[in-house]
């Protein structure tokens, strides 16, 4: 208890430069490889700080790592700082205001999850100076989680092999020890090709590739009866072949994202999937090329770590909202509907309460079925390091994820607040770690445990690169 309100106390003294950070991150949304300022916000602040730096991880321009500390286990804490697109808002505004017509925005609350982090390794770092202890702190950057995979590429680098523990949170409605259920997946294009031809006059010449798209998406469709439950498949027609009806479309693409609950269902899947578009392709006379662009696996839990963090959260107790965040947050569930409050609440199976709008408790540890869950490259860290991770309450209660209401609440001092407290409960757990050596290796042995019979397959093929956009004049100055 003594340890933990020591490091309390620095991130409480520490705090508001990396309120700061996350406000800037906030104000200049970037959506995937391209957080050119949101990543040199992060090292500005890792240099004032002392970190010893590392840019260009895993060849990816914004990714970024700085390191403390001396010795001892290596301590990961990740953060991620990119937005998402068409979500631009004005902060604090109870009804949709954007800043840009069409412009980006902080939709999942990466800004503070990546100051959040970082305010917890820079404690951390804090912490082993003044009490002489062995251990070492590293600050992850980790850019494109939203679709991109970052930390599936970096696991593919290898930038993980010396780490002992990863850590990590998510802002969120509660406050809790992740249930560590998500779901693998992997985002592909099925291009197919055809030919030409005017649609009246020669249509017998043609080869519709927008057929082979619809087709394909009439047969997955079909799929769906005939695959686990748990599993989902979603897409998008990025290119139609044009828009003249009077002509036979000679190149469409389709995107998917198929999610399973883990790794081995997923790569089956995504196999019947490949073999229902090549389907379509022979029934339209089309060829079709598939092209990987991402890929998850699935979190990978550790018990000893979720106990260690949950033990921190109870002692820590839940975020302190005054009357005026409570107000504040009754005016966005003003724009919710009954039904996603209610579905806040059932994730965690707990009774919904009446004018309580901001998170006043603490999940019970492994509270909720994951019967509603997304997907993070989070899980393909945790395939390959013992990694925890915890949810923050920063938002008000029902808050839509990927909303313009979670992008108008990533300013305001509740979230501040929820930020902080979960920078607390990842800097407790990490120095709980680095004090007590056989919790390391409990957690290691957990990993080994589940790895049995197991083994990790990077859902990223070998010769996928990541998306980087070329270097320009903007992104040239951001980084200097």
């Amino acid at each position: 208890m003594q340890n933990s309100q020591s490091i309390w106390t620095i991130v409480d003294d520490k705090s508001a430069a990396f309120f700061d950070l996350s406000d800037r991150v906030w104000g200049t949304p970037e959506i995937n490889y391209e957080e050119f300022r949101s990543s040199a916000e992060h090292l500005r602040l890792l240099e004032a700080e002392g970190f010893r730096i590392e840019r260009n991880i895993a060849g990816i321009p914004t990714a970024v790592m700085g390191e403390a500390g001396e010795a001892g286990p290596v301590i990961a804490i990740l953060g991620e700082y990119d937005a998402l697109p068409g979500l631009s808002q004005e902060a604090g505004v109870p009804e949709p205001r954007p800043v840009v017509a069409g412009g980006h925005g902080h939709g999942c609350g990466h800004n503070l999850l990546g100051a959040g982090s970082m305010l917890a390794a820079a404690a951390v770092k804090d912490y082993l100076a003044a009490h002489g202890l062995k251990g070492r702190v590293r600050y992850y950057g980790c850019p494109a989680e939203e679709g991109g995979s970052s930390k599936g590429f970096m696991v593919r680098a290898g930038v993980f092999d010396d780490v002992d523990i990863a850590i990590s949170w998510h802002p969120a409605a509660f406050s809790g020890v992740n249930n560590p259920i998500s779901l693998a997946c992997s985002e592909m294009n099925f291009h197919f090709c055809g030919r030409a031809s005017h649609a009246a006059a020669t249509p017998h010449l043609g080869r519709s590739a927008l057929d082979a798209v619809e087709l394909m998406n009439v047969g997955v469709n079909f799929l769906r009866e005939h695959m686990p439950t748990t599993a989902r498949i979603h897409y998008a027609i990025t290119d139609a072949g044009g828009s003249a009806p009077n002509v036979v479309q000679a190149n469409a693409t389709v995107r998917y994202l198929v999610r399973a609950r883990t790794l081995p269902e997923l790569l089956s899947l995504v196999a019947r999937v490949k073999r229902v578009a090549e389907g379509a392709a022979w029934m339209t006379e089309t060829t079709m090329k598939q092209e990987i662009i991402s890929g998850d696996a699935n979190l990978m839990g550790n018990e000893p770590l979720e106990e260690c963090m949950h033990a921190q959260l109870e002692r820590l107790g839940p975020v302190v909202f005054d009357e005026t965040d409570k107000a504040t947050a009754l005016k966005f569930q003003a724009t919710f509907t009954p039904e996603e409050i209610a579905s806040s609440y059932a994730r965690f199976h707990l009774r919904a309460k009446k004018d309580e709008p901001l998170c006043d408790l603490i999940v019970p540890l492994y509270a909720g079925d994951g019967s509603m869950v997304g997907s993070t490259d989070v899980g393909s860290v945790s395939w390959v390091v013992p990694t925890v991770q915890m949810r923050g309450a920063t938002y008000a209660i029902g808050t839509p994820g990927h909303s313009w209401q979670l992008v108008a609440q990533g300013k305001l001092p509740a979230a501040h607040k929820g930020m902080a407290h979960a920078a607390k409960v990842m800097a407790g757990t990490a120095i709980e770690l680095i004090r007590n050596p056989a919790l390391v290796e409990a957690a290691k042995a957990d990993l080994r445990d589940r790895l049995d019979g197991n083994p990790f397959v990077n859902p990223i093929p070998d010769d996928v690169m990541p998306p980087i956009p070329p270097p320009s004049v903007d992104r040239l100055d951001a980084a200097e």
